[in-house]
């Protein structure tokens, strides 16, 4: 029986732009191992593996080229698109996932957007006097930003910069982002500094780029998890609980953001880039 595998540009409509995502449909559980391993061949920030549990239910793992991870929105939002795409799930049906992040559902907005429903992820603020704070500022030293605000959690941080042109500036020392903490996430306001930012950054709020080379990661192209810890982050900052987010990386990407209590709705788009099989 072939094995399906397909990678798909997420948080975006155009081929080669936003998050590049393996999608693997399988017809039941494969080994960790060989999913590690064709992670690794695959060599993309993740691949997803789906196995269909019931009507427009499936079980769904994601591994970066050296880890299992328990949440990634991108490639949640690729294996989304393929399972529509491929008639796999009719149009317009919702879409369950039961993942190590708990059960996710993804469906179609009437703009033809898909939205996703996730945890929120509050980060604690990181005060100027806290015991913590020294680390934000080597973070930042190795970022090469000057840190204007920050939450944590765990060895996850968001960093707020100066602006959206620190943002931009970014040259990590990734051997020491590696050693100081997982994802590492920097953000700034738009506001009226939308200047030199692409036409489809238009009417984005906040900026941000995303850095995981703990995780084999160096730069994430469009994170989906970052956003569901930088909604809760800006939500009061903005004064409003939709926004909508530009990961300025090369590639960029478009994430719209909604936070709902305990929950994050992320919103992005998605295009096929290769359709495949598995050989042998």
């Amino acid at each position: 029986m072939s094995i399906p595998l397909l990678q798909v540009d997420a948080f975006t409509v155009r081929q080669y732009a936003g998050n590049p995502a393996g999608v693997c449909l399988l017809a039941s559980p494969g080994d960790p191992k060989w999913m590690q391993a064709i992670a690794a061949e695959m060599n993309l920030a993740e691949t997803a593996f789906l196995v269909e549990r019931g009507e427009s239910s499936f079980d769904l793992r994601w591994f970066t080229p050296t880890v299992e991870v328990r949440l990634c929105g991108h490639a949640t939002l690729a294996a989304a698109h393929v399972l529509w795409e491929r008639g796999v799930v009719p149009a317009g049906r919702t879409i369950e996932f039961a993942t190590a992040s708990g059960r996710l559902r993804a469906w179609q907005a009437p703009d033809g957007w898909i939205e996703m429903d996730f945890p929120a992820n509050r980060f604690e603020p990181v005060e100027r006097e806290a015991a913590r704070w020294p680390e934000a500022e080597v973070l930042g030293a190795a970022l090469g930003i000057e840190v204007g605000a920050a939450a944590s959690g765990g060895r996850d941080w968001v960093l707020l910069a100066e602006s959206v042109a620190a943002v931009g500036r970014i040259e990590p020392d990734f051997a020491a982002v590696a050693r100081l903490g997982d994802m590492i996430i920097v953000t700034a306001a738009v506001g009226g500094a939308a200047r030199g930012l692409p036409p489809v950054a238009a009417g984005a709020d906040f900026v941000s780029r995303t850095f995981v080379p703990a995780w084999g990661i160096p730069e994430d192209p469009v994170t989906g998890s970052a956003h569901c810890a930088l909604g809760p982050f800006w939500a009061p900052r903005l004064g409003r609980d939709e926004m909508v987010g530009y990961q300025a990386s090369t590639r960029g990407g478009v994430v719209r953001v909604r936070v709902a209590g305990d929950r994050a709705i992320l919103g992005g788009q998605a295009v096929t880039v290769i359709r495949g099989e598995l050989a042998g």
